[in-house]
């Protein structure tokens, strides 16, 4: 995701104002300067705004000629975050950016001071905030995964490494179970909730239009890495974030949506390898004792 610092509109907007005061300086708040303060050159405003999905939010605080700008991260679990410039006249940054930074789970962590270089002539610039869940840090161990569902019979549709959507480095490694919408989906590790989306109801094989729309749980383990279960059904999602569930417990419903070409369940683990997330790979036992993916296809 991208947070900008500019003229983006008004809307979740928030300002900061810059004027120049009657001995020439260029000054710099969050609320608009008192009349007799202007030297008569005017008020201008900057805005910026972070998306409501953000996973962090960017906050800039004032601090005379300095701005502070933080990354707020509103989930329950680590987020990795870097800072940079989109553009930038007469600013300078501590640290030097792009800077990266891990954010612990609903807390708030300073990334960078930006001084303005010239009082007189003041600065200009706009900013990036991007971020991806989990830590850079954490080390995945072996684990026995359980079967994410109660099914007698399990078919695969897409193994680890598939054509068609498993090529990448966030899937390589992912599985499609073939099962019934509607079905009941179940922790396959314990661990904390950290993300959901529930409210998408469409499907299909535009990947532009439906890549990142899949309904989801991510669930975070104890070892730093997370486990998604995608394409869930609408409204299906029966946890929330922040719950602590165990091994084997009552998540959601399986469903068709995002891009998806019939009912199954995305079940992958992931792990943050540097502002990129990547598939790791997993045991998963049922009944009858270890399964065993097919790959490639």
């Amino acid at each position: 995701m991208a947070v900008l610092v500019g003229s983006l509109g008004d809307a979740d907007a928030a300002r900061l104002y810059r004027w120049k005061d009657k001995q020439g300086y260029t000054q710099y708040g969050d609320q608009p300067p008192p009349p007799e303060q202007l030297a008569g050159s005017g008020v201008d405003v900057m805005r910026f705004r972070n998306p409501p999905s953000a996973l962090v939010r960017l906050r800039l605080e004032k601090q005379g000629l300095r701005y502070q700008a933080w990354a707020d991260n509103l989930m329950h679990g680590p987020v990795e975050v870097q800072l940079g410039f989109r553009r930038q006249r007469d600013v300078r940054s501590a640290p030097s950016l792009p800077a990266r930074v891990v954010v612990p789970a609903r807390s708030s962590v300073l990334v960078a001071d930006i001084d303005v270089t010239d009082p007189l002539r003041g600065g200009d610039f706009e900013l990036t905030l991007d971020g991806t869940p989990g830590d850079p840090a954490s080390r995945p161990q072996d684990y026995e995964y359980r079967l994410p569902f109660d099914y007698g019979r399990v078919r695969v549709d897409q193994g680890p490494g598939g054509r068609f959507s498993h090529s990448d480095p966030q899937n390589l490694h992912a599985v499609d179970f073939a099962v019934p919408e509607g079905t009941r989906i179940v922790a396959a590790r314990e661990g904390l909730v950290m993300q959901v989306e529930s409210d998408f109801d469409k499907a299909g094989l535009n990947r532009e239009k439906y890549g990142g729309r899949a309904n989801f749980i991510r669930i975070l383990h104890s070892d730093g890495s997370m486990a998604l279960y995608a394409h869930l059904k609408a409204e299906g999602v029966q946890v929330r974030v922040g719950q602590y569930v165990t091994k084997g417990q009552y998540i959601g419903l399986s469903g068709n949506t995002g891009f998806s070409t019939a009912p199954h369940l995305h079940f992958v683990v992931q792990a943050n390898r540097g502002m990129r997330l990547e598939s790791v790979p997993f045991r998963m036992f049922g009944p009858l004792g270890q399964l065993q993916f097919p790959s490639g296809r």
